[in-house]
């Protein structure tokens, strides 16, 4: 099959510059709606990366997010909110950036063209075959991205990648590639747009059914968060308060003793 690139492919808009901010705001929501029916089509796929990483992550491996501008960044702030969240170390869910930590807030020029520094940032982890590496390019086409890909796949580390062009050289290189084509940006060529928010709901569904998976939610609540703010202690308070139905109180004293809702819950379950 052909590279099909339509994240490049001409805007279905013109003069932008001449429609009112209502306008715009309609026909970027317009093709912001597309999104999600653009990602259900490729549930199976990110059903298969998911069943490997949970498999991978069971036997002691990590996670890494490899991406260069805003698919780097993006890799970067789910990798980032999984200890918050599910409670877990910072060193299970890394992203990588081309560029490194600088590239974060602001651009590297070429950075995401070597075809070394990939699998060099990733050597820096000693990533190993206990891990899933996952590239994410709107494109398909980042060098920095594919190459560390090929040397992982080389070395039997399982790979996969997120991608909004098909039959992209991304897609052609990772085991388990995730195709969500959003078709073109109301922008021309700005992928931060549909096909960020394509990225950002994989990615959502990648780290959350991974760690639901793991057990790090309880029904429906983070019973694993970082207690980090006041908000996030209440929350907990009010968690321990609906399991046990105790009072407010009562409750933010079992948080104080045991430190996590977890760590109450178990408490209480096992008797004590």
């Amino acid at each position: 099959m052909d590279f099909i690139k339509t994240t490049e492919a001409d805007s279905k808009y013109n003069n932008l510059e001449s429609m009112s901010v209502s306008d715009l705001l309609v026909n970027i929501n317009n093709e912001d709606k597309t999104v999600p029916l653009a990602v259900e089509k490729a549930l199976p796929n990110i059903e298969a990366l998911i069943e490997q990483t949970v498999a991978k992550l069971k036997e002691g491996g990590r996670i890494f997010y490899m991406g260069a501008g805003t698919s780097g960044r993006l890799g970067v702030l789910d990798a980032s909110e999984c200890p918050p969240t599910f409670g877990v170390p910072s060193s299970l869910v890394v992203g990588i950036i081309a560029g490194g930590d600088k590239a974060i807030r602001d651009a590297v020029e070429f950075a995401e063209d070597s075809t070394t520094q990939g699998w060099n940032d990733l050597l820096k982890y000693n990533v190993s075959t206990k891990d899933v590496v996952i590239g994410i390019a709107a494109s398909g086409t980042t060098p920095y991205v594919i190459a560390a890909l090929e040397v992982c796949n080389s070395k039997g580390i399982v790979t996969g990648c997120i991608t909004c062009n098909h039959n992209s050289p991304l897609s052609q290189t990772a085991q388990f590639p995730i195709e969500i084509i959003v078709g073109p940006e109301f922008v021309t060529g700005s992928s931060r747009m549909k096909a960020g928010t394509a990225q950002k709901l994989v990615l959502n569904m990648i780290s959350t059914a991974t760690m639901i998976q793991l057990g790090k939610i309880k029904g429906n609540k983070m019973v694993d968060m970082q207690l980090s703010n006041d908000k996030l202690v209440d929350r907990g308070i009010k968690m321990i308060m609906s399991e046990l139905n105790i009072s407010y109180n009562d409750a933010e004293i079992l948080l104080q003793e045991y430190k996590s809702v977890r760590n109450v819950l178990t408490h209480a379950n096992n008797g004590n």
